[in-house]
Protein backbone atom coordinates (compact mmCIF):
# COMPACT_ATOMS: atom_id res chain seq x y z
CA UNK A 1 0.00 0.00 0.00
CA UNK A 2 1.23 3.48 -0.91
CA UNK A 3 -0.15 6.56 0.81
CA UNK A 4 0.44 10.26 0.42
CA UNK A 5 -1.04 12.07 3.41
CA UNK A 6 -1.64 15.83 3.64
CA UNK A 7 1.14 16.71 1.22
CA UNK A 8 1.82 20.45 1.01
CA UNK A 9 4.22 21.98 -1.51
CA UNK A 10 4.81 25.64 -2.29
CA UNK A 11 7.31 26.84 -4.86
CA UNK A 12 9.33 30.09 -4.54
CA UNK A 13 8.23 30.78 -0.97
CA UNK A 14 8.44 34.46 -0.04
CA UNK A 15 8.92 35.69 -3.61
CA UNK A 16 6.52 37.36 -6.05
CA UNK A 17 6.40 34.01 -7.87
CA UNK A 18 5.21 32.06 -4.84
CA UNK A 19 2.91 29.27 -5.98
CA UNK A 20 0.99 26.86 -3.80
CA UNK A 21 0.81 23.62 -5.77
CA UNK A 22 -0.32 21.02 -3.24
CA UNK A 23 -2.40 21.82 -0.19
CA UNK A 24 -3.18 18.71 1.86
CA UNK A 25 -3.04 16.34 -1.11
CA UNK A 26 -4.04 12.76 -0.26
CA UNK A 27 -3.63 9.70 -2.44
CA UNK A 28 -3.72 5.96 -1.73
CA UNK A 29 -2.61 3.28 -4.18
CA UNK A 30 -3.28 -0.38 -3.49
CA UNK A 31 -0.69 -3.04 -4.14
CA UNK A 32 -0.90 -4.19 -7.75
CA UNK A 33 -2.83 -1.17 -9.03
CA UNK A 34 -1.81 0.36 -12.36
CA UNK A 35 -2.76 4.04 -12.08
CA UNK A 36 -2.71 6.42 -15.04
CA UNK A 37 -2.45 10.16 -14.33
CA UNK A 38 -3.47 12.84 -16.83
CA UNK A 39 -3.81 16.60 -16.63
CA UNK A 40 -2.77 19.81 -18.34
CA UNK A 41 0.64 21.42 -17.99
CA UNK A 42 1.16 22.76 -14.47
CA UNK A 43 -1.46 20.46 -12.93
CA UNK A 44 1.09 18.86 -10.61
CA UNK A 45 1.64 15.52 -12.37
CA UNK A 46 5.41 15.70 -12.58
CA UNK A 47 5.74 17.26 -9.13
CA UNK A 48 3.73 14.34 -7.74
CA UNK A 49 6.20 11.87 -9.23
CA UNK A 50 9.19 13.90 -8.06
CA UNK A 51 7.84 13.99 -4.50
CA UNK A 52 7.28 10.23 -4.52
CA UNK A 53 10.78 9.58 -5.87
CA UNK A 54 12.37 12.08 -3.50
CA UNK A 55 13.61 14.42 -6.25
CA UNK A 56 12.02 17.42 -4.54
CA UNK A 57 11.20 18.00 -0.84
CA UNK A 58 7.76 18.75 0.58
CA UNK A 59 6.78 21.43 3.07
CA UNK A 60 4.79 18.96 5.15
CA UNK A 61 2.99 15.63 4.93
CA UNK A 62 3.80 11.94 4.93
CA UNK A 63 4.65 9.34 2.30
CA UNK A 64 3.88 5.86 3.56
CA UNK A 65 5.29 2.86 1.74
CA UNK A 66 4.27 -0.44 3.31
CA UNK A 67 3.21 1.51 6.42
CA UNK A 68 6.65 3.15 6.82
CA UNK A 69 6.97 6.92 6.47
CA UNK A 70 9.84 7.58 4.02
CA UNK A 71 9.15 11.26 3.32
CA UNK A 72 12.62 12.20 4.62
CA UNK A 73 14.53 9.48 2.79
CA UNK A 74 16.91 10.64 0.05
CA UNK A 75 16.27 9.90 -3.61
CA UNK A 76 19.06 7.32 -3.87
CA UNK A 77 17.61 5.43 -0.89
CA UNK A 78 14.14 5.34 -2.43
CA UNK A 79 15.57 4.12 -5.75
CA UNK A 80 16.20 0.76 -4.08
CA UNK A 81 12.46 0.07 -4.05
CA UNK A 82 11.15 2.53 -6.65
CA UNK A 83 11.89 2.01 -10.36
CA UNK A 84 11.52 4.99 -12.70
CA UNK A 85 11.40 5.34 -16.48
CA UNK A 86 11.82 8.93 -17.67
CA UNK A 87 10.39 10.79 -20.65
CA UNK A 88 13.87 11.19 -22.12
CA UNK A 89 15.19 7.74 -23.18
CA UNK A 90 18.73 8.95 -22.47
CA UNK A 91 18.05 9.33 -18.75
CA UNK A 92 17.43 5.68 -18.01
CA UNK A 93 20.62 4.29 -19.51
CA UNK A 94 24.31 5.19 -19.73
CA UNK A 95 25.13 5.90 -23.37
CA UNK A 96 28.85 5.08 -23.12
CA UNK A 97 28.24 1.68 -21.54
CA UNK A 98 27.20 -1.40 -23.50
CA UNK A 99 23.79 -3.00 -23.14
CA UNK A 100 25.44 -5.76 -21.10
CA UNK A 101 27.12 -3.27 -18.77
CA UNK A 102 23.89 -1.31 -18.32
CA UNK A 103 21.98 -4.47 -17.44
CA UNK A 104 24.66 -5.60 -15.02
CA UNK A 105 24.58 -2.24 -13.21
CA UNK A 106 20.77 -2.43 -12.93
CA UNK A 107 20.90 -6.06 -11.81
CA UNK A 108 23.27 -5.20 -8.97
CA UNK A 109 21.30 -2.18 -7.74
CA UNK A 110 21.26 -1.97 -3.98
CA UNK A 111 23.86 -4.69 -3.51
CA UNK A 112 27.20 -4.04 -1.74
CA UNK A 113 30.25 -3.48 -3.91
CA UNK A 114 32.84 -6.24 -3.49
CA UNK A 115 35.25 -8.29 -5.55
CA UNK A 116 32.73 -10.81 -6.89
CA UNK A 117 32.04 -10.83 -10.62
CA UNK A 118 29.33 -8.46 -11.79
CA UNK A 119 28.84 -10.44 -15.00
CA UNK A 120 28.81 -14.23 -15.31
CA UNK A 121 28.00 -16.59 -18.17
CA UNK A 122 24.76 -17.57 -16.48
CA UNK A 123 23.77 -13.93 -16.05
CA UNK A 124 24.55 -13.18 -19.68
CA UNK A 125 22.23 -15.96 -20.80
CA UNK A 126 19.56 -14.58 -18.47
CA UNK A 127 19.97 -11.09 -19.92
CA UNK A 128 19.66 -12.45 -23.46
CA UNK A 129 16.46 -14.26 -22.52
CA UNK A 130 14.98 -11.08 -21.00
CA UNK A 131 16.00 -8.99 -24.02
CA UNK A 132 14.55 -11.52 -26.48
CA UNK A 133 11.12 -11.04 -24.89
CA UNK A 134 11.21 -7.41 -25.99
CA UNK A 135 11.19 -8.51 -29.63
CA UNK A 136 13.63 -5.79 -30.67
CA UNK A 137 16.70 -7.88 -31.45
CA UNK A 138 18.66 -6.46 -28.54
CA UNK A 139 19.72 -9.92 -27.36
CA UNK A 140 22.22 -9.94 -30.25
CA UNK A 141 23.63 -6.51 -29.37
CA UNK A 142 24.92 -7.02 -25.84
CA UNK A 143 28.25 -5.37 -26.63
CA UNK A 144 26.73 -2.39 -28.43
CA UNK A 145 26.83 0.96 -26.55
CA UNK A 146 23.37 2.07 -25.40
CA UNK A 147 23.96 5.46 -27.02
CA UNK A 148 23.83 3.89 -30.48
CA UNK A 149 20.31 2.48 -29.98
CA UNK A 150 17.14 4.07 -31.30
CA UNK A 151 14.89 5.96 -28.89
CA UNK A 152 12.44 3.08 -28.70
CA UNK A 153 15.15 0.46 -28.14
CA UNK A 154 16.73 2.59 -25.45
CA UNK A 155 13.42 3.15 -23.70
CA UNK A 156 12.67 -0.57 -23.79
CA UNK A 157 16.08 -1.19 -22.24
CA UNK A 158 15.38 1.44 -19.57
CA UNK A 159 12.06 -0.26 -18.77
CA UNK A 160 13.79 -3.62 -18.40
CA UNK A 161 16.50 -2.10 -16.19
CA UNK A 162 13.98 -0.34 -13.94
CA UNK A 163 12.19 -3.63 -13.24
CA UNK A 164 15.08 -6.10 -13.04
CA UNK A 165 15.27 -6.09 -9.25
CA UNK A 166 12.26 -6.41 -6.91
CA UNK A 167 10.57 -3.02 -6.46
CA UNK A 168 7.51 -1.79 -4.59
CA UNK A 169 6.54 0.85 -7.14
CA UNK A 170 7.17 1.53 -10.84
CA UNK A 171 7.06 5.17 -11.94
CA UNK A 172 6.44 5.91 -15.63
CA UNK A 173 7.17 9.57 -16.28
CA UNK A 174 5.58 10.24 -19.71
CA UNK A 175 7.85 7.46 -20.95
CA UNK A 176 6.34 7.35 -24.46
CA UNK A 177 6.10 11.12 -25.07
CA UNK A 178 9.44 11.43 -26.89
CA UNK A 179 8.74 8.55 -29.26
CA UNK A 180 6.92 8.36 -32.59
CA UNK A 181 3.35 6.99 -32.52
CA UNK A 182 4.22 3.47 -33.69
CA UNK A 183 7.12 3.12 -31.27
CA UNK A 184 4.97 4.55 -28.47
CA UNK A 185 2.41 1.79 -29.04
CA UNK A 186 5.17 -0.84 -28.92
CA UNK A 187 6.63 0.52 -25.68
CA UNK A 188 3.19 0.73 -24.05
CA UNK A 189 2.43 -2.87 -24.97
CA UNK A 190 5.79 -3.95 -23.55
CA UNK A 191 5.10 -1.91 -20.43
CA UNK A 192 1.74 -3.58 -19.91
CA UNK A 193 3.28 -7.03 -20.35
CA UNK A 194 6.02 -6.30 -17.79
CA UNK A 195 3.56 -4.81 -15.28
CA UNK A 196 1.15 -7.75 -15.59
CA UNK A 197 3.87 -10.41 -15.50
CA UNK A 198 5.57 -8.97 -12.41
CA UNK A 199 2.31 -7.73 -10.84
CA UNK A 200 3.87 -4.31 -10.30
CA UNK A 201 2.21 -1.42 -8.53
CA UNK A 202 2.51 1.28 -11.19
CA UNK A 203 1.96 5.03 -11.47
CA UNK A 204 2.04 6.37 -15.02
CA UNK A 205 1.86 10.03 -16.00
CA UNK A 206 0.86 10.55 -19.62
CA UNK A 207 -0.64 13.14 -21.95
CA UNK A 208 -2.02 10.34 -24.12
CA UNK A 209 -5.67 9.87 -23.14
CA UNK A 210 -5.87 6.74 -25.27
CA UNK A 211 -3.08 5.07 -23.30
CA UNK A 212 -4.56 6.32 -20.02
CA UNK A 213 -7.91 4.73 -20.81
CA UNK A 214 -6.63 1.50 -22.38
CA UNK A 215 -3.95 0.58 -19.87
CA UNK A 216 -4.18 0.14 -16.14
CA UNK A 217 -7.15 -0.25 -13.82
CA UNK A 218 -7.46 3.26 -12.40
CA UNK A 219 -7.34 6.76 -13.89
CA UNK A 220 -6.67 10.09 -12.19
CA UNK A 221 -7.05 13.57 -13.67
CA UNK A 222 -5.23 16.43 -11.95
CA UNK A 223 -5.82 20.17 -12.10
CA UNK A 224 -4.05 22.90 -10.14
CA UNK A 225 -2.59 20.44 -7.66
CA UNK A 226 -5.85 18.61 -6.99
CA UNK A 227 -7.25 15.27 -8.11
CA UNK A 228 -10.50 16.17 -9.85
CA UNK A 229 -11.29 12.73 -11.30
CA UNK A 230 -10.54 9.38 -9.66
CA UNK A 231 -11.98 6.65 -11.88
CA UNK A 232 -11.23 3.39 -10.06
CA UNK A 233 -13.20 1.17 -12.40
CA UNK A 234 -12.26 2.86 -15.71
CA UNK A 235 -15.91 3.59 -16.50
CA UNK A 236 -15.51 7.12 -17.86
CA UNK A 237 -15.62 7.30 -21.65
CA UNK A 238 -12.77 8.89 -23.62
CA UNK A 239 -15.04 11.66 -25.07
CA UNK A 240 -15.92 12.79 -21.52
CA UNK A 241 -12.27 12.73 -20.50
CA UNK A 242 -11.33 14.64 -23.65
CA UNK A 243 -13.96 17.31 -23.06
CA UNK A 244 -12.84 17.76 -19.45
CA UNK A 245 -9.19 17.86 -20.49
CA UNK A 246 -9.84 20.38 -23.28
CA UNK A 247 -11.87 22.64 -20.98
CA UNK A 248 -9.06 22.64 -18.42
CA UNK A 249 -6.46 23.31 -21.11
CA UNK A 250 -8.41 26.28 -22.44
CA UNK A 251 -8.92 27.59 -18.91
CA UNK A 252 -5.18 27.41 -18.15
CA UNK A 253 -4.06 28.66 -21.56
CA UNK A 254 -2.38 25.41 -22.63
Amino acid sequence: MIKLENICKTYNIGSVNETVLFKNLNLSIKKGEFVSVVGSNGSGKTSLLNIICGSIPVDSGRFLLNQKNIINENEHVRSKFIGRVFQNPQKGTCKNMTILENLSMADNKGRPFNLTKGITKRKIEGYKEKLSRLGLGLEDKLNVPAGSLSGGQRQALALLMATMTPIDLLILDEHTAALDPKTSETIMQLTNEVVEEKKLTTLMVTHNLKFASLYGNRLLMMHQGEIIIDDRDKTIDIPILLDTFNNISIETGN
